[in-house]
């Protein structure tokens, strides 16, 4: 028995989209696997185990983590208002989410060095009231990650924010649930695994950041130095193989992650009945 496709042209979107893949995904990626070839398994380990390398790892996941962490709380509480509370501006703001996405990074790297410096508006009162330094740490590369990773968790959580059927929390409310009970067992199960598809974005974004990074970070080696940064310095002394074996590390490092937290967000789908 024949089975008809409800979508037509099956064939040709599916050869389609397996050239996209191949030209645009497979084929760069396997590229980068090759040329790290070229070197032997001892000098690859002597590249990716150098101390400045492993601790610009360190600096950019940790940093990536912390950012992409701080920007899903944020992102909750601005994502929450703009669906559940009308005020005055609320489309000004709501087009101001979007502004990192239609930002130069490197634009961002600038004004954000040029207001957290020890010298700018921003340093100066966090130095004199706190004693805290922001630019050329890494909390200074933490602040720029927000910056461009914090639209990505917005834009995944509000609008399961706008379809989540209000009636279940008055059903709850009518049985006598407290607004804490509600918030726990009603609404943040359904919003758990959109708020790991955010945190996952926001992390992706974070970590191959390099335009915004670099001009508020200060590239001070074990400091404020990160993975990007590596590799262009890697390519800019002809050091192709090295580059590659760096680039490849950090994308196998990445797509661990990443893997974990699409496992994460798989459990708890299952557990919460959307499988």
């Amino acid at each position: 028995m024949s089975q008809s496709n409800i979508m037509p042209g099956f064939r040709p979107t599916l050869a389609f989209t397996l050239l996209y893949l191949g030209l645009v995904v497979l084929i760069p990626l396997s590229t980068l696997v090759f040329k790290s070839f070229q070197l032997s398994w001892e000098d690859y380990l002597s590249v990716i185990t150098n101390d400045r390398v492993v601790a610009s790892f360190r600096v950019s996941f940790v940093t990536s983590l912390a950012a992409a962490a701080v920007a899903s709380l944020f992102g909750f509480i601005i994502a929450w208002v703009l669906v559940r509370y009308p005020f005055p501006g609320k489309r000004l703001f709501d087009a101001l989410i979007d502004l990192p996405f239609a930002l130069p990074t490197a634009v961002a790297g600038i004004v954000l060095a040029a207001i957290y410096q020890p010298n700018g508006y921003i340093g100066t009162l966090l130095t004199d009231m706190f004693g805290l330094q922001v630019a050329y740490k890494p909390l200074g590369i933490v602040v720029a990650l927000i910056f461009i990773s914090l639209p990505f968790f917005v834009r995944t959580v509000e609008p399961v924010l706008q379809e989540f059927d209000s009636t279940m929390e008055e059903a709850a409310s009518s049985l006598g649930a407290t607004r804490r009970q509600v918030f726990v067992r009603i609404i943040l199960p359904n919003l758990l695994p959109a708020s790991l598809t955010g945190f996952a974005l926001a992390f992706a974004r974070s970590v191959g950041e390099y335009g915004s990074v670099i001009f508020i970070a200060g590239n001070l080696p074990y400091v404020s130095e990160i993975v990007p940064l590596m590799i262009i310095t890697k390519l800019e002394q002809y050091e192709y193989a090295g580059a590659t074996a760096i680039a490849l590390t950090m994308l196998v490092i990445s797509f661990l992650l990443l893997l974990v937290i699409n496992l994460l967000q798989l459990w708890v789908r299952k557990r919460s009945g959307q499988l």
